[in-house]
């Protein structure tokens, strides 16, 4: 395994998955939009190596659309969440007591996969450390690859059309702050996520992001001013 590990970026549409390699296979970070399965099954093929873990960020549709497909094509996969998105993935967008109590936003169509295991900040998938980064959906989590510490992000932080928060988007791409949770919450997370110093921001929409801290500066001083 090479001590820099290429990453593997999955596109549809305007939507990215990825795949991570690992001494024993393939982890692959979220699932696209529904009907994607044939690619991201192809790419994996291209790598020669078996998909060996799913881990989600979040359950908005364009991230699991194709888990259910995929699940029955791998078959024994482990399917990996955060505790407090499995709920979200079960479409039970009740809010917990101490959370703010703002509608959850975005298309939460579930699956009928079930996760294997749901983790919180701090686990180990693999070289994956999972760090929690709510505001986007209450359960939001992120993946910093300890090897060369590249972290992917989901929609905590996007890269279309420039780097950008949850907590304020561009114009050429406002959907994600639209189908934000809390925006407050998410600002901080962005804030945390710039503290964990990333050599490269892989997100779930846009290209990946060579040395980001300077962008991700701009962008969390840009959404505090709004």
């Amino acid at each position: 395994m090479a001590a820099f590990p290429e990453i593997h970026r999955i596109r549809r549409l305007f939507v990215n998955a990825y795949l991570v390699e690992e001494e024993d296979g393939l982890t692959l970070i979220d699932a696209l939009i529904p009907g994607s399965g044939a690619r991201i099954l192809a790419a994996a093929e291209k790598l020669g190596k078996p998909i060996l873990r799913i881990a989600l960020t979040h359950a908005h549709g364009d991230h699991v659309g194709s888990l259910d497909e995929l699940a029955t094509a791998l078959g024994e996969v482990e399917v990996i969440v955060s505790v407090r998105e499995a709920r979200l993935l079960e479409k039970d967008s009740s809010l917990e007591p101490g959370e703010p109590q703002e509608r959850v936003r975005g298309g939460l169509p579930g699956a009928r996969t079930k996760p294997t295991r749901t983790v919180e900040a701090g686990e180990r998938i693999g070289s994956l450390e999972v760090v929690a980064c709510p505001g986007h959906t209450p359960g939001h989590i992120a993946f910093l690859d300890l090897r060369d510490r590249t972290l992917y992000s989901g929609d905590a932080l996007i890269t279309f059309g420039g780097v950008t928060t949850a907590a304020r988007s561009n114009r050429l791409f406002p959907v994600t702050t639209h189908f934000t949770w809390h925006r407050s919450t998410a600002l901080e997370s962005a804030k945390a996520l710039r503290a964990l110093r990333p050599a490269r921001l892989a997100s779930g929409h846009g290209r990946v992001q060579e040395a980001p801290g300077a962008a991700l500066d701009r962008a969390i001083a840009r959404a505090e001013r709004s």
